[in-house]
């Protein structure tokens, strides 16, 4: 897929007519940069529409060793041109599906509460290609409520690890606290060839509610084995509760 495709694509999923104010968003942005410590991690302000970056912090050369002002210059072509050709048509099809779900299932006055995450592989500086996972915030919205800027968060995670493309929606609920809305696994890779047999075992046990201790004592195992296998699950699919994990496979028949 050439960048001319990938462009037309993209387009298509983000259409629009308006051009939101940024004035305010970006001056706010640069300010906190300033202070932001150096780390694996970079943000910038996306632009859906014009296809460019309003902002990139100081971070994304450290991350990964390029120069701002092709992203600046060049906008999200350049960005695109980096990214693993194998990867490119699902990170479209996540976009796309994120997407559709916005639309179809978030009322309105909840499109601002909206958090996505999704991830990919990108050329670094030295020519490697290297895991970055995404996640945008919208703060601004074009005439049909569609996310059209936003505020994208970018953490660079090494090579060696393997990672299938995901795309994760949640939503600020009236407590403060994201839940997930919405998640899907676009490389079709089943949670069997992601955990070990004892791992899937302890997952279905954690579906039915058991607790550690019960899961323990129909696996004649004990309960702090249990809590270990646990903690390893949350990490293998970078998420922090139990109750995500859940929520995720219950939403995504195909990896149960």
């Amino acid at each position: 897929m050439n960048l001319n495709e990938i462009k037309g694509l993209y387009k298509e999923v983000f259409k629009t007519y308006d051009h939101p104010s940024l004035e305010e968003h970006v001056k706010k942005i640069v300010e906190l940069d300033t202070y932001l410590p150096y780390s694996s991690t970079f943000f910038c302000i996306t632009n859906t529409r014009d296809l460019k970056f309003e902002y990139i912090s100081k971070n994304m050369t450290a991350c990964l060793g390029l120069e701002k002002s092709l992203f600046e210059t060049q906008g999200m072509r350049y960005f695109w041109g980096r990214m693993h050709p194998d990867d490119v048509e699902q990170w479209l099809q996540a976009l796309n599906e994120l997407m559709k779900f916005t639309l179809s299932e978030i009322d309105l006055k909840d499109r601002s509460k909206m958090s996505y995450t999704w991830n990919y592989r990108l050329m670094n500086s030295d020519g490697n290609y290297v895991n970055v996972v995404q996640n945008t915030t919208p703060i601004e919205f074009d005439h049909s409520n569609k996310p059209i800027i936003g505020l994208a968060h970018y953490t660079v995670l090494a090579p060696e690890i393997k990672m299938s493309i995901c795309a994760t929606a949640k939503l600020l609920n009236d407590k403060n606290e994201y839940e997930t809305v919405y998640f899907n696994n676009f490389s079709h890779k089943l949670l069997t060839d992601a955990v070990s047999n004892r791992e899937r075992d302890i997952i279905r046990l954690l579906v039915l509610n058991h607790s550690s201790k019960d899961i323990a004592e129909k696996l004649n195992i004990s309960p702090n084995t249990v809590d270990t296998h646990r903690r390893n699950i949350l990490k293998k699919f970078n998420i922090s509760s139990t109750g995500e994990l859940i929520g995720i496979i219950k939403m995504n028949n195909s990896i149960i």
